[in-house]
């Protein structure tokens, strides 16, 4: 994985704005430990910073197209293309010279040759920038799911835009301005695809690309859900998933560099473990290595209506039967609370989050992670793509006109969604975020594509399956990519695959739930390989500390905050709302509604250090 970071302006020499681009190239050091490159022109500088994940002999980033002594075209590209040797095959039967350039020179070979078609003949997770010297025109791309992230601000003659919103943060012509648009994004977890939060700043959104020529900046789409008949048995979809799945599995277990994978000892970690174990075994590959994360805490775990069992008994049943060499890593208190590890984690994402402990919990799990690893494999995303979110079995979470995941947490003991319900009344009420939450939903619903003929619960369910796979991760995928990429950790995730996910989505809601549980058609794929005791275990969230000490140590922090006038974000809180919350650290400790409860608090922490940290200056 690498960052990318540039300017475009068709009116400035350009030439003497190296500095500036390294700058920015420079915030995102930790997505790039193994190198920088820089390549400047009149019109355009682009920055790389390359992480070696395999071609280790590649030349560097941006690589540039030279012909006749002129450069013709440069790209840089963060991620990875999996069809990178099928494409260079037939680009060099055309006759296209190769100066083995890794997959930025296949790239850059498939635009000359296709224009901005070769987009959609990518397969894998990537982000990229090709600049057409010639033509003098921009090409920036995202894959389909939106694995890896791309953010751009348009300009006056042009566009700065970079793999993290910190990188165009660091132009000097970029003000760190969120305005009420921004901040409801913020407070709604609404994953609208192409929000940047900052004031200018946008995301390409998943299965997209932007073009940036002299007339200005424009998005396309190049690939969306499509709906189609879904014909094949149920046997025949059950062996269909299990085999682009295994597909999916192979290609990302090729790696020049040690990888490992994150067990839960739940349904999908386990699934994938499963199959690489037998896949390097096949390829004569030493023992796959297995990370899992458990907490230190007082008292012993208490099963609530989401996290119903712990994961490592579960974890350790399937290290013993694939024979994987496996680390519990155990975090405490103590490592949620570093205010080191805060600082870097809220530096990752760039934007708060009410997942606070998550994000803390996940940090100090991928830093011990990156000791052993180049590369982490995740489950992440199969409860979105076989239908395992928990509001998938709760009828007034799908009734809802809202996205389930705000119901859910209103259903919770929430007033406004997630992590809102201590802001300052005045604020809410200007804010609005419940509207927001349904205008965003109504949107979404408006893109969902429907066959003829479907039952009103076939349709409902298609809808809620479309939100998964979309605004759902649009929050999901960042939460972990970011946070691992802080920290040079490149992360892979075989339940992203396109195709996959194609074929599972025309799949109807009777067959994605045959068996009257949740995700039946993976549970069946996988049902080989795995033990009874996985197969049949419950759904459990990754996992939260139900240590009281960390709820006392919240409410500690609360008092302190709602009690200094000077805090800079003092005017967003409601102090009596704060402080009652701070006396009853009980209300935090365990259930789905002290989950809610802390999202309500960490969010005030999360305001807080970021309008700190980046100097946001909100204008509401």
């Amino acid at each position: 994985m690498s960052g990318i970071a540039g300017w475009v302006d068709h009116r400035r020499d350009l030439t003497r704005e190296r500095a500036t681009v390294r700058a920015m190239t420079a915030t995102m050091a930790c997505r790039g430990p193994d190198g920088e490159g820089l390549w400047a022109s009149e019109h355009a500088v682009l920055g790389h910073r390359r992480q070696v994940l395999m071609d280790a002999d590649a030349l560097p980033e941006p690589f540039a197209f030279v012909a006749d002594g002129e450069t013709v075209a440069v790209a840089a590209v963060d991620g990875e293309i999996y069809n990178t040797a099928e494409l260079r095959r037939e680009l060099a039967s055309y006759g296209h010279p190769f100066r083995d350039g890794g997959q930025a020179e296949v790239v850059l070979a498939a635009h000359l040759r296709w224009g901005t078609d070769c987009v959609s003949r990518f397969v894998g997770v990537f982000a990229l920038a090709v600049w057409d010297h010639r033509a003098e025109e921009l090409l920036l791309a995202r894959d389909r799911l939106g694995n890896k992230p791309m953010f751009y601000r348009p300009t006056e003659h042009g566009v700065v835009f970079g793999s993290e919103r910190k990188a165009i943060l660091a132009h000097p012509l970029v003000e760190p301005v969120v305005d009420m648009d921004g901040l409801r994004e913020i407070l709604s977890y609404a994953g609208t695809p192409g929000h940047g939060v900052f004031r200018g700043i946008h995301q390409i959104r998943p299965g997209h690309f932007v073009r940036v020529t002299r007339d200005g900046v424009r998005e396309h789409r190049y690939w969306a859900l499509e709906a189609r008949e879904h014909t094949d048995s149920l046997d025949t979809t059950v062996r269909t998933v299990r085999e682009l799945l295994e597909r999916a599995v192979a290609e990302q277990l090729d790696a020049d560099v040690p990888l490992c994978m994150m067990l839960s000892g739940g349904l999908d970690s386990s699934g994938i473990t499963a199959l690489a174990a037998r896949t390097l075994g096949e390829r004569g590959a030493p023992p796959l290595r297995t990370f899992t994360a458990s907490f230190r805490q007082e008292g012993e775990f208490q099963a609530d209506e989401v996290w119903s069992t712990p994961d490592a008994p579960f974890a350790r049943e399937l290290v013993e039967r694939v024979g994987a060499d496996h680390t519990d890593v155990v975090l405490g208190t103590e490592d949620l609370l570093d205010p080191v590890v805060k600082a870097n984690a809220l530096r990752a994402k760039d934007v708060p989050s009410p997942l606070g402990n998550m994000n803390t919990s996940l940090y100090v799990l991928f830093r011990a992670i990156r000791e052993h690893a180049d590369v982490a494999v995740l489950g992440d995303a199969a409860d979105g793509i076989f239908g395992g979110t928990m509001w998938m079995s709760m009828p007034p979470l799908l009734q809802a006109r809202t996205f389930p995941w705000t119901a859910m947490a209103n259903w919770s003991g929430g007033k406004h969604g997630m992590g809102t319900d201590l802001l300052d009344a005045g604020l809410l009420a200007k804010l609005d975020v419940p509207g927001y939450c349904a205008d965003r939903y109504q949107d979404a619903m408006t893109r969902v594509p429907h066959v003829a003929g479907q039952s009103d619960e076939e349709r409902r369910m298609r809808e809620i399956w479309y939100l998964n796979v979309t605004n759902w991760l649009e929050t999901l995928l960042p939460h972990s990519e970011s946070v691992a990429q802080s920290l040079g950790l490149a992360l892979r995730l075989p339940y992203c695959d396109h195709r996959l996910v194609e074929y599972v989505f025309n799949a109807p809601w009777s067959m994605k739930g045959f068996d009257g549980r949740e995700k039946s058609l993976l549970r069946a794929a996988l049902a080989d390989v795995l033990p009874e005791s996985i197969l049949q275990r419950r759904k459990s969230p990754y996992p939260v500390t139900q240590d009281v000490a960390y709820a006392r140590a919240l409410c500690d922090e609360l008092l302190r905050l709602s009690s200094d006038p000077q805090a800079p974000a003092a005017a967003l809180i409601d102090t009596a709302a704060a402080r009652a919350f701070a006396e009853d650290p009980e209300a935090l400790v365990t259930g789905p509604r002290a989950w809610v409860a802390r999202t309500h608090v960490e969010m005030l922490f999360q305001l807080n250090a970021w309008l700190d940290q980046y100097r946001v200056r909100l204008e509401l």
